[in-house]
């Protein structure tokens, strides 16, 4: 699809569903594509990076693509996990004390949205502690929660950045591995940066301009997808 963000508009309505009650926060974007109207619902996303590291590489290259996201129409929240700091993954904790409070709030968020941007570091040719340890808190269920209730059919595209030169490719593979096997559609559609730490400019934004447009279209793609993939009630 072309992106026509830039002739389309957003109004916003309340639906109502069956039972009478207001459905709040549809967005419905409607774009002339063509000469053809075009009507999606616009996505909600959660945007993170599986690091809290001040100047990460990933938090910046997450953030350009929030920028595609939110071009194309999407409302975009964005998690900084420094903000909110996680015990490592306890069962015994857990049955003593139940889910922790930074626990709660990071579900009530991810169940609050239908669509993840997730910039993935790579560690040892995988995953991060700090995002499997988010990964890991956010599938257990609070009491009569369905299980995997944070993860199951929601839309997720992934990147990276890292100073080697893959570019921490090696690393997505796990990650993609993980969340397509507790629900998630993952979008084919990925990027992974090599030579981070030479490839931003000052302002955050990737100096080469295929990889910015790139970035950029992860965000976009991810957000028309997510719209395609929850229509209205």
């Amino acid at each position: 699809m072309k992106n026509t963000a830039d002739r389309g508009y957003v109004l916003v309505f309340s639906q109502l569903t069956a039972d009478g009650s207001k459905l709040n926060n549809y967005r419905p974007i409607v774009r002339k594509l063509e000469g053809k109207e075009e009507f999606m619902i616009a996505a909600k996303i959660l945007a993170f990076a599986g690091s809290a590291r001040q100047d990460s590489v990933n938090k910046k290259l997450v953030k350009i693509a929030v920028e595609g996201a939110k071009a194309t129409g999407a409302e975009v929240t964005y998690l900084d996990f420094r903000d909110l700091p996680l015990p490592l993954y306890d069962g015994d904790l857990e049955e003593a004390e139940g889910l922790p409070e930074n626990v709660l709030k990071l579900k009530a968020l991810m169940k609050a949205h239908q669509g993840f941007l997730i910039a993935c570091p790579e560690y040892n040719s995988s995953i991060t502690p700090l995002l499997k340890n988010a990964i890991d808190w956010a599938s257990r269920s609070e009491p009569g929660e369905p299980p995997l209730e944070c993860f199951a059919d929601k839309v997720a595209v992934l990147m990276s950045a890292s100073p080697g030169n893959l570019g921490g490719l090696r690393g997505l593979v796990h990650v993609r591995s993980i969340l397509g096997n507790i629900g998630v559609l993952v979008l084919p559609d990925q990027q992974a940066i090599s030579n981070a730490y030479q490839a931003f400019d000052e302002n955050g934004n990737l100096k080469d301009e295929a990889q910015q447009t790139s970035i950029l279209q992860l965000g976009s793609k991810l957000a028309t997808v997510t719209a395609k993939h929850n229509p209205p009630i």
